[in-house]
């Protein structure tokens, strides 16, 4: 093996590569000049011609060892119409055909001289012929068969000396002819030049695309490439399936694989005719294709200011919702952050600073809380103040409302689920929110409407501190502390058979009821003097508007029953600082509008009035916090089945009646 040899098969395989084409006498200036590119290029010598120098060449083609092929004359013209990679000729130059005859002239003086080129005659050397003091004769080639003929027409012409390629050469010497090689050295040199920075280029785009396509491939959008004519270029498998076309590809023996770019192009073809017409991108429309809504988007490509294609992408409808559910969801603040403190109690009364003090010591501990009261008292709040008072303060608090979704979906949120644990089950499964919640807080408000099929469910989260997800057979440890809001009467409803005897008992641990706003009503006024202000600086209330609204409120803080409690008050003011927020408007004349309250209140007090109801009872001030089913009725039978006017005689809303009646 020659010293030229060895080094090409040691070569670094990182380097570009470039194949050196020679069938004569071009070899032995490649391998002369093949070593001082060494460190730039791996170099691999074939010795073949024509079909068998294809064939040999789209071996290293395939393998990727190949970026650039080197070759001379009409064998590397046939190489570059027969191979994919670029071909770099060498080239003969006006100095090197000087040069050859020069050296025929000086070394055969006198003797007539044939030139023998590769596909053109230049007239030029026929006008230099007398300055040369040469007889010359030329002839061009396109094939080794051409090259033999033109060999013996020159010597039939009485040539003695063929100027030309190797081939020529040696049919010259054959023929008992002298020949002079016609490539220099300096042509070489500067076709090897071309080929090792032509090659280097091709290796840097191929890897540059492998590494796209490689990315692509892995994109769970579809991304399909277009030249200018519509002809597709690239496609990855996402677009397949999203098209609905990976099964060509899983067709037997791949006979339907040839239909790809064409089934891609009639899918996304009027995009990109409307692209093209248009001149304008389509961007995030949704369009029915194969039967699925998929949001497409279709750019031109533009390089150095020309278009010279489109890229099409394409995302599934169905799994973007999802992710803006996901995103939605996990971003909520609500969700993750509790806001509010224990000193955001705003009140002084007695039963308040009850609630305070239990609160407090309740959060020095992780044991569970049970909240009771009517809906409205602050329940959520006092939630919250109790995580931020304890050490778990900084970690998720996490607010689940127990009647807000079917029971299906109650199980799926708490809990989580496994991929492909039901219909529509995210893919990779979901965590629950008691897993969302580890090392914090999770709010279970209305936990008196949780089903009864998953409060057994619930009773060994609390008893084992873990939880297993839908369709998962292993359980996961959770650390998170439960406080439970409610305000249903939990121990008539277990005497009912409706709620779980052994749940209560676990959840009624530390026991904190929220007192109704009419039972502390010296705390109204304080109280809607701290909501009504921050209003004011929400709806641009004017500080003399403040305290004309309090004055004018002021027989409701002492009179009105609150069936809303403090939410109904809140609500309240900030109804009179969106109305009342310009101080020139003459509001006296709109207040008994703005506050029907008061009418609901003189119409309470009539109907008391008719039944012989006490004074107790017509301001909603006994110790009984919400009305009985008995008082619905008699409520009813006094209004003459008027549920409105009950709902008002009574002080609570319509759907507090309704739920009564059902219960």
């Amino acid at each position: 093996m020659s010293t030229f040899t060895s080094s090409v098969a040691n070569a670094n395989p990182s380097r570009p590569g470039v194949a050196l084409v020679s069938i004569s006498r071009l070899q032995s200036l490649c391998e002369t000049v093949a070593p001082r590119y060494a460190e730039r290029a791996k170099f691999f010598p074939v010795r073949e011609g024509y079909g068998e120098a294809v064939a040999a060449l789209q071996a290293y083609v395939d393998a990727g060892s190949v970026d650039v092929v080197l070759a001379a004359g009409s064998n590397g013209a046939y190489l570059r119409d027969h191979l994919s990679v670029p071909v770099v000729m060498v080239k003969v130059n006006g100095f090197d055909v000087l040069n050859a005859i020069t050296r025929a002239t000086t070394t055969w003086p006198g003797a007539r001289i044939g030139l023998v080129l590769h596909e053109t005659i230049p007239d030029e050397l026929v006008d230099l012929s007398p300055w040369l003091n040469v007889s010359l004769k030329q002839r061009a080639y396109r094939s080794i068969d051409e090259v033999r003929l033109a060999v013996d027409k020159l010597a039939a012409e009485g040539c003695r000396v063929i100027i030309g390629p190797g081939m020529a050469c040696d049919f010259a010497q054959q023929a008992g002819m002298e020949s002079v090689f016609l490539y220099s050295l300096g042509a070489v040199e500067e076709a090897f030049e071309r080929s090792v920075e032509l090659a280097r280029v091709s290796r840097q785009k191929e890897s540059k695309r492998v590494r796209l396509n490689t990315i692509v491939a892995h994109l769970r959008d579809g991304v399909a490439a277009f030249d200018e004519a519509g002809q597709l270029e690239a496609v990855n498998p996402a677009m397949l399936e999203l098209l609905g076309l990976d099964v060509l590809k899983e067709a037997p023996l791949g006979g339907r694989e040839q239909d790809i770019p064409m089934q891609v192009v009639r899918a996304v073809g009027p995009l990109l005719r409307e692209t093209l017409a248009n001149d304008l991108p389509i961007v995030e429309r949704i369009e029915q294709i194969g039967g699925r809504a998929l949001i497409v988007n279709c750019v031109p490509i533009v390089e150095q200011g020309v278009r010279s294609g489109s890229v099409v992408t394409v995302q599934d409808a169905l799994v973007a919702q999802r992710i803006d559910r996901s995103l939605r969801t996990s971003q909520r603040p609500r969700h993750l952050v509790a806001r509010h403190q224990l000193n955001d109690l705003i009140g002084g009364s007695p039963a308040l600073e009850r609630v305070r003090r239990l609160a407090r010591a309740g959060a020095a501990h992780d044991a569970t809380v049970l909240l009771t009261g009517e809906s409205g008292t602050g329940k959520e709040l006092v939630a919250q103040g109790i995580h931020n008072a304890s050490r778990r303060r900084g970690n998720p608090f996490v607010a689940f409302n127990c009647a807000a979704l079917p029971e299906g979906l109650i199980e799926s949120e708490l809990f989580g689920h496994e991929e492909g644990a039901f219909t529509g089950a995210r893919r990779g499964g979901k965590p629950g929110l008691f897993e969302i919640a580890h090392t914090g807080t999770i709010f279970l408000d209305e936990i008196g409407e949780m089903p009864a099929a998953l409060q057994s469910r619930l009773l060994r989260v609390l008893q084992e501190r873990e939880v297993m997800k839908l369709g998962s057979g292993r359980a996961t440890p959770v650390d998170v502390r439960v406080i439970a809001a409610t305000h249903r009467d939990l121990h008539a409803l277990v005497e009912q058979g409706m709620f779980r005897a052994d749940l209560y008992f676990r959840l009624n641990l530390l026991q904190i009821e929220l007192p109704p706003l009419r039972e502390r009503r010296g705390d109204v006024a304080p109280l809607a003097r701290h909501l009504l202000s921050r209003s004011a600086l929400q709806y641009g209330l004017p500080e003399a508007a403040l305290e004309r609204v309090l004055a004018f409120l002021a027989p409701l803080f002492e009179h009105y029953a609150w069936p809303g409690n403090v939410r109904e008050l809140e609500n309240l003011l900030a109804r009179a600082a969106i109305y009342f927020g310009d101080a020139a408007a003459d509001a006296s004349q709109d207040w008994q509008a703005v506050f029907p309250e008061f009418g609901r209140m003189k119409r309470t007090a009539a109907v008391k009035a008719a039944s012989g109801a006490s004074d107790a009872t017509i301001g909603n001030n006994s110790a009984r916090a919400t009305p009985t089913r008995e008082d619905v009725m008699h409520a009813l039978e006094q209004c003459g089945g008027n549920r409105a006017a009950a709902s008002r005689a009574l002080g609570i809303g319509r759907t507090t009646l309704w739920r009564l009646l059902k219960d």
